[in-house]
């Protein structure tokens, strides 16, 4: 487990700086998750980020800048819309799709003509992008940065789950700054913008813990859902984020049954994943382990990946998880748990 005191020092941070301007890889905090970066302006470095994660390369990564960045730069133009997301939202877990500036390449955007861009609010990534951007010639540095985990895998919300994840990077010294425990602990919101011109409003492309509902505060409109026609993102497969072992949805009532009857266990040795019951009924069968998750949705979020990784290393024939509400507020989790079971269903 990481010590969420522990934040990586000036030079640490001056180290890593040093690696991204060479065209190398970096793992970093965010208040999402841990990111794997590399200089967004480098094809070269951002295809070794592809080749680490066992990327496909039309799969998108977002840039990350920080608050003072010159957006110009990196798209064509800000719709008030956006502007009116940023004002409200960064620093903080939204990425929007905007059209690419076109001097920037589009290995970043999976050989589209949109670009995903996110003002990261934890301070450690604050310090490496502005670093970054200061030993740049043209001043605006931007770090690509998909979740630091192996393709389609529970994404890092410690330092720790990186080094774990990428031990032969770690062994060749790529640094890896301490942030603590990521607060949010699940990836940003994403929202498309990059086709307003065409009278696209809003699309919500990923929820996360920014919901459609407060985006549709701030532009007194409503937002659409993904179409047919809306850039591709980051995490929009249908299985996403899954741990090595076999996971299922299930109801309480059902963890309730797997938790008492013989039959329905098998001889596996079973981890049952509750958050409205936070006792097991008595008697428990001796192969079950019933775990809590908590009861609001932000806290829940911050502990789904970690929980996730470590029940992963328990040596459990299978995990059996409660589902979680549909409300709006649930749906960057529920969105991310339903994905995660994808890989494992028929």
């Amino acid at each position: 487990m990481s010590d969420d005191s522990v934040v990586a020092s000036a030079s640490e941070i001056a180290d890593a700086v040093d690696v991204l301007l060479q065209g190398g890889l970096v793992g970093f905090p965010t208040e999402t998750v841990y990111g794997l970066g590399a200089d967004a302006e480098s094809p070269e470095a951002v295809t070794r980020i592809y080749q680490a994660k066992g990327r496909p390369s039309n799969h998108p990564v977002i840039v990350h800048v920080t608050p003072e960045a010159d957006l110009s730069y990196w798209v064509q133009s800000v719709p008030a819309q956006a502007q009116a997301l940023i004002d409200a939202f960064w620093p903080g877990p939204l990425t929007l799709i905007l059209k690419r500036a076109a001097h920037i390449s589009d290995v970043v955007s999976g050989g589209q003509d949109s670009i995903g861009i996110r003002c990261p609010a934890h301070p450690v990534a604050q310090a490496l992008i502005r670093g970054f951007a200061a030993g740049k010639a043209s001043g605006q540095g931007g770090i690509a940065a998909p979740s630091a985990n192996k393709f389609g895998q529970v994404s890092p919300t410690q330092a720790a789950h990186v080094r774990t994840e990428f031990p032969e990077l770690a062994a060749l010294g790529m640094p890896v700054l301490e942030g603590g425990a990521s607060d949010v602990g699940i990836e940003s919101t994403i929202v498309d913008l990059s086709r307003v011109d065409q009278g696209i409003g809003p699309v919500l492309l990923r929820p996360g813990h920014i919901t459609a509902a407060q985006i549709e505060e701030v532009l007194q409109q409503s937002v659409g859902d993904a179409d047919t026609h809306a850039p591709r993102v980051s995490g929009a497969l249908k299985s996403h984020y899954a741990p090595h072992t076999p996971l299922q949805l299930a109801s309480v009532e059902t963890l309730l049954k797997l938790a008492q009857d013989p039959q329905l266990i098998a001889g596996q040795r079973i981890a049952l994943v509750a958050h409205s019951q936070a006792h097991p009924p008595v008697p428990i069968h001796p192969q079950v382990e019933w775990i809590v998750m908590p009861t609001g949705y932000a806290a829940y979020g911050r502990a789904l990946y970690a929980t996730l990784r470590a029940l992963d290393q328990g040596q459990y024939s299978r995990l059996v998880w409660e589902t979680v509400s549909d409300q709006s507020d649930w749906l960057g989790v529920k969105d991310r748990l339903t994905r995660a079971a994808a890989a494992f269903s028929d």
